[in-house]
């Protein structure tokens, strides 16, 4: 019998059990830390050497120089070539839906003339520009991560960005034709197949063979996040990701297997993911756990998915579905699932969510693969304050200011107030010597 949590939201001691389902303890173990710093600094100092050295050591390779772990576009075009034909096509067709998505959110510079006679020639507006180096990581070892490659290639390629280079780690000389092959589709440019805190290092500072960039993208263990954390300011990075999550909202409607399916289906990433279901029917939370209880023994990663619902997934019974919307927003899932007969009614009742599946034939792995939006989105309640990885990631935004001698004299005027107010002297002068004061 799987030990799930199950309670209402009328029980007594509902805030408090809610808070503590949601509670993750995020705290930075320091032997990591002392680690990542170690390396990080070791890779700044001596590049290459560094590198390889600790490639060899973690990957359990013998390479003597970093050349020898760069694929030749070449190699990543074999890898796609050699792909078997129903894989390339799902990849392909992967590709083509994430592109095509990602290219509406394209944006262009934009910018006004001033229309008030005094102000006439001023102009303001804003310049976007795509960043011209991006590094992609992308995970390795035991599981490969093609879609990972498409998420995050695809739509900084659309943004413009000038190179990519990608890095993942290929512990024992294992490198996975899947993931390459998914590399030469999104058009990436460079591939390393280094990983680990000292890849990571190597992007941000740059070595002798891995160029510098200005992003880091991508999703990583321990040391891969520590590493992201510890080079931001340096160069950017899209987030440092937590434990992956589901939230369900269900009216009774759905087959009681396809929700305990993708309850299933963000446990398996690892035993911190967290599943939750919000139904206001208690009699089809029954049969919510039934099916757990039947289909759990049939899944491959049946240990990982159990002590993920039993250490923070919960089945919640709501007083209504406007409940359940609020204690979404509350929660602000990484993904929320709308398992209803009227779902698109209720897409207006949320305002905290990393992706909104809508309807009960809207899965989420469909939108980890092949759906189009990105799948990198914010989890441990981020998704109050931020927004799934997109091409904006990719770009930067100039201001533009042109002042005419007219105008120089009606702002300069409102400048030297202003900065005379804040003490700063230079500022004023600056302003009213085109004032003619």
């Amino acid at each position: 019998m799987i030990d799930i949590k199950r309670f209402s939201s009328c029980d007594d001691d509902f805030a408090l059990r809610l808070e503590a389902l949601l509670a993750f303890e995020s705290a930075q173990d320091a032997i990591v830390e002392q680690a990542v710093t170690d390396i990080l600094a070791d890779v700044k100092a001596r590049g290459d050497a560094a590198v390889v050295e600790y490639t060899n050591r973690f990957d359990r390779l013998s390479v003597s120089r970093l050349t020898e772990l760069e694929l030749s576009r070449d190699e990543l075009g074999t890898a796609l070539e050699r792909l078997a034909g129903e894989q390339r096509m799902a990849l392909e067709t992967a590709a083509q839906r994430i592109k095509a998505y990602h290219q509406h959110q394209v944006v262009k510079g934009w910018h006004f003339e001033e229309q008030a006679p005094e102000l006439a020639g001023t102009l303001l507006g804003q310049k976007v520009t795509p960043l011209d180096r991006v590094g992609l990581y992308v995970p390795g070892g035991k599981a490969a991560y093609p879609s990972s490659v498409l998420m995050n290639a695809i739509p900084a390629k659309v943004a413009g960005v000038g190179e990519l280079v990608m890095v993942v780690p290929t512990p024992g000389g294992d490198r996975n034709p899947l993931v390459f092959a998914a590399a030469a589709l999104a058009g990436v440019d460079r591939v390393f197949c280094i990983g680990g805190a000292q890849a990571v290092g190597a992007l941000a500072y740059g070595t002798q063979t891995v160029p510098r960039v200005d992003k880091i993208v991508g999703p990583g263990n321990a040391y891969v996040a520590a590493a992201k954390r510890r080079v931001f300011g340096m160069v950017g990075i899209d987030m440092v990701a937590g434990p992956s999550e589901i939230l369900v909202i269900c009216d009774g409607s759905t087959d009681p297997d396809w929700v305990a399916m993708d309850l299933f289906s963000q446990a398996e990433h690892d035993e911190l993911a967290q599943s939750i279901l919000l139904c206001p029917d208690d009699r089809f939370i029954d049969r919510v756990y039934a099916s757990i209880e039947r289909l759990l023994p049939t899944m491959p990663r049946r240990e990982i998915i159990q002590a993920a619902l039993e250490n923070r997934g919960a089945l919640i019974q709501v007083r209504d579905l406007e409940e359940a919307c609020a204690l979404s927003n509350r929660i602000a899932p990484e993904h929320l699932e709308l398992s209803l007969v009227d779902a698109d009614a209720w897409v207006a009742k949320i305002r905290n969510a990393g992706a909104i599946f809508i309807g009960p034939y809207t899965s989420e792995s469909l939108g980890d693969y092949c759906a189009g939006p990105n799948h990198v989105l914010p989890t441990s309640g981020s998704a109050r304050f931020s927004s799934p990885l997109g091409v904006y990631d990719f770009q930067k935004r100039s201001s533009l200011i042109r002042v005419s001698p007219a105008g120089s004299k009606v702002l300069g005027r409102v400048a030297r107030t202003l900065a005379d107010g804040e003490g700063l002297s230079a500022h004023a002068l600056s302003a009213a010597l085109r004032v003619g004061q």
